[in-house]
């Protein structure tokens, strides 16, 4: 080394005008550029203070023979510790690696070159509900997420990474015929929804809710209570309505057409994985419906959504509180003008609404089989779900608040009436199996 230092000293004293020593002004001007470079190569050999010379690459042949070696050996050291393997004999794609993970099958995955538009092309089918109608993809965002819809079984497309240590994450058998694509965080972070990405974005085929595998301990602990969502627009509060579904041991969830989109990224993000805990059918007709319950199914509706309510005196006992309705009927001709109405008279007719008798929430409302309907906030319930609570002789569930308070939405008031379903189905069914016990065997 001390031989180097002493060749690139004396490489100063070389004039021309490619040299490192320039004249001018009686001063010696060192370019630092090349003299840092020079530093920076590697010595070809090594001359001790003894004068013993080790030279370390006698030719080109040996130099890449030595470089073979070196990367058989880091191909061994990745192999035990089950970090990235480059394969030896795979062919030497710029944008295509293969590696092995915790002793699973290779994975093949593909780096995006620049200006590549998958993943914004992607992205943008995924968010429009016209193109996930048509292409039958959803997006899926997060480790959690991304795990749970695999374990139930639904099946990846495209799968956007930054770093393998995502991967590492995921469950490597379920991911093998997926295409993998490896991307920057930059292009990541600009086509996600969160402030802060997780740096994994999947694209699902649109899973069908009756050939998803749930898992055993979420359906061991269902109750017979069915959920229809009825004109629920906010896809915050949706995806906090099946959240609560799911906590709450529902058997199924039924949306009506009139409900935003259930594979939305928001309402994905919200519902914390209960897509993928129990059967959500969406776009129903009523008759569908009906035809998804249970025979001699009771429908109760949430209270608040089409009627103007005032609120009762808590302080009261033995109220109705069919007594505080200002309005309880529909009109056909509530939004036209005064001459349409005069035309029209004789041919229109006032829609009443369907007698439903009114009960407090906490009183015994939950039956074998028991559908609870909510409605939006903005549109509330149908006149179609009105006539099947009045049809399966259901009530109009409502929960009792302080005067002067803005009635509870419709996710905390799903919440509350749910896990009182809950409550009272498994009050029942101790009781029963209290009698039974109690009975004297014949």
């Amino acid at each position: 080394m001390a031989a180097r230092m002493y060749n690139v000293s004396r490489g100063f004293v070389i004039f021309g005008e490619q040299s490192l020593l320039r004249r001018g002004h009686n001063q010696i001007l060192v370019n630092p550029r090349r003299y840092v470079r020079g530093l920076r190569r590697k010595p070809v050999a090594v001359i001790y203070p003894d004068g013993k010379r080790e030279t370390l690459f006698k030719s080109k042949a040996e130099k890449h023979n030595v470089l073979k070696e070196k990367g058989k050996d880091r191909c061994e050291v990745s192999e035990k510790s089950g970090s990235k393997k480059r394969s030896v004999d795979a062919p030497n794609d710029k944008y295509i690696e293969d590696f092995n993970l915790d002793q699973f099958p290779r994975l093949r995955f593909e780096k995006a070159y620049a200006g590549d538009e998958r993943l914004g092309r992607l992205c943008s089918v995924a968010r429009s509900q016209n193109f996930r109608e048509k292409e039958q993809k959803v997006l899926l965002e997060g480790r959690r997420l991304i795990c749970d819809a695999l374990s139930a079984g639904a099946s990846p497309h495209t799968l956007f990474f930054n770093h393998i240590e995502r991967l590492q994450e995921l469950p490597q058998e379920k991911i093998q015929k997926t295409k993998l694509i490896k991307v920057k965080y930059n292009d990541i972070k600009t086509w996600s929804d969160l402030v802060t990405p997780p740096g994994l974005i999947a694209i699902f085929r649109k899973p069908d809710p009756s050939r998803l595998m749930f898992p055993k301990e979420a359906r061991q602990q269902t109750v017979p209570l069915f959920l229809i969502c009825d004109n629920v627009q906010d896809a915050g509060n949706l995806g906090t309505i099946l959240r609560c579904a799911a906590a709450a041991g529902c058997d199924r969830v039924l949306l009506t057409k009139g409900c935003v989109d259930a594979w939305t990224p928001k309402v994905l993000r919200s519902a914390m994985g209960a897509h993928f805990r129990l059967p959500v059918f969406t776009n129903l007709d009523w008759e569908d419906i009906v035809m998804e319950l249970p025979k001699n199914t009771v429908v109760h509706v949430a209270d608040g959504c089409n009627v103007t309510r005032k609120e009762p005196d808590l302080g009261q006992t033995g109220s109705d509180p069919s007594d505080h309705i200002e309005s309880d009927y529909y009109s056909s001709s509530d939004d036209d003008d005064d001459d349409d109405d005069e035309e029209e008279e004789d041919d229109e007719e006032e829609l009443f609404l369907p007698l439903v008798k009114h009960q407090v929430y906490h009183e015994n409302w939950v039956q074998m089989n028991t559908a609870l309907v909510i409605g939006g906030e903005t549109h509330g319930v149908s006149l179609e779900a009105l006539r099947l609570v009045e049809k399966t002789d259901g009530r109009r569930l409502f929960v009792p608040m302080a005067q002067g308070v803005e009635r509870l939405n419709s996710a905390i008031t799903t919440s509350v009436l749910l896990f009182e379903g809950r409550r009272q189905l498994l009050n029942g069914s101790d009781m029963s199996h209290q009698r039974a016990r109690l009975q004297p065997s014949v």
